[in-house]
């Protein structure tokens, strides 16, 4: 017998579980529909020694504190536990290995088929499979050429393997930093960037920069009310001693290369250097390609919506999505607040809906 929810929730990452203790709270019939083995989104992919940057005490889903000080910047396997331990708490509806392939929409429901060929159906969708799901890497001259190891940051792990290694990291955010810095302790690494990096001070009078943004009202500043999308700091949080490891030259900053050539790198001087190993700290970029049948997208594949809300699609919803809302709309600590609101109006569509039958 076929079943119908009143929401599917494409994504157990931390997106769709702060999505998930609003439904619940709400009353409203969902399920949860992950492509991986388990509701971590891509916490288990990224690098071993990878912290938050932002304390413990403001990173936190709803109902549920993250355990650690103010002072306390909790890494990657404490952010994975707690997301386990998150889902069981609240005993969310979860269908693992349900990576979604396709959404058709017809006049009163949403079917979302999976790759496994399972069909789900539902009156409303929220998409909750944020912006880093996609890794972006790109074209250098003769890259083809190199006979090293070109990787992106999604695939490096720790420094292992590196050791004693000629290693070029290209990139200046936060990831790019930390992990030149923790190669630079093993390997001759360099950072290649197009522009310096810019540092922001983790503390100002002692007290962490996520406190003073949120107590200014900057880290919720509503900028999407005004059309506009919350701009994304480029500046990178110093945790440790970054900035003064990047000026003692460990590792070194450099102008981007150029090109490859089969043993290494050219220099914007010209000058061939042979490397080991290019790790592209590069970002993600967008992939909803299973929106495409619904109209749900732009020309470029982003999202058409609003704080949230999809423009094109009546029933379609985001949360997790960078600068949705706030600056922290795809972190930890700030998809709750979104969830909350985006669930407040999916509540609202589904009554009318309701109604109007």
């Amino acid at each position: 017998m076929e079943k119908h929810w009143d929401v599917i929730v494409i994504g157990g990452g931390q997106a769709g579980l702060a999505s998930g203790y609003h439904l619940k709270k709400k009353g409203i019939s969902f399920l949860i529909l992950e492509a991986s083995d388990q509701a971590t989104g891509s916490w288990p992919h990224y690098y071993d020694s990878l912290k938050l940057f932002s304390p413990a005490s403001l990173s936190s889903l709803p109902g549920m504190k993250i355990r650690g000080t103010r002072d306390h910047y909790p890494q990657r396997d404490e952010v994975i536990r707690y997301l386990q331990d998150y889902a069981k708490k609240f005993e969310f509806p979860i269908r693992t290995n349900q990576r979604v392939a396709a959404v058709e929409k017809s006049e009163d429901s949403f079917s979302i088929h999976t790759q496994t060929g399972d069909i789900f159906r539902a009156r409303a969708i929220i998409n909750a499979t944020g912006s880093f799901h996609n890794p972006y890497t790109p074209k250098i001259k003769d890259q083809e050429a190199f006979q090293g190891e070109v990787l992106h940051s999604s695939a490096y792990r720790n420094p292992n393997k590196y050791k004693g290694k000629r290693v070029v990291v290209v990139g200046r955010g936060n990831s790019a930093v930390q992990i030149a810095v923790e190669l630079a302790d093993h390997s001759y690494t360099s950072l290649a960037v197009l522009q310096p990096v810019e540092f922001v001070k983790q503390k100002i009078l002692g007290v962490d920069l996520h406190y003073w943004v949120r107590g200014l009202g900057l880290d919720t500043f509503p900028f999407w009310r005004f059309g506009k999308k919350a701009p994304v700091p480029s500046s990178v949080a110093d945790l440790g001693d970054y900035k003064q490891k990047l000026e003692a030259g460990k590792p070194d900053q450099r102008d981007m290369f150029t090109s490859f050539y089969p043993d290494g790198i050219v220099w914007p001087d010209g000058t061939k250097e042979a490397v080991d190993t290019v790790i592209f700290a590069t970002g993600y970029r967008p992939n909803y390609s299973y929106l495409n049948l619904i109209g749900a997208l732009d020309s470029e594949g982003r999202p058409l919506q609003k704080a949230g809300i999809s423009l094109s699609v009546p029933g379609l919803y985001f949360v997790g999505l960078e600068g949705q809302r706030s600056f922290a709309s795809a972190t930890l600590r700030g998809v709750g607040p979104d969830a909350k609101y985006v669930v407040k109006n999916l509540d609202r569509y589904l009554k009318g809906r309701t109604s109007k039958a």
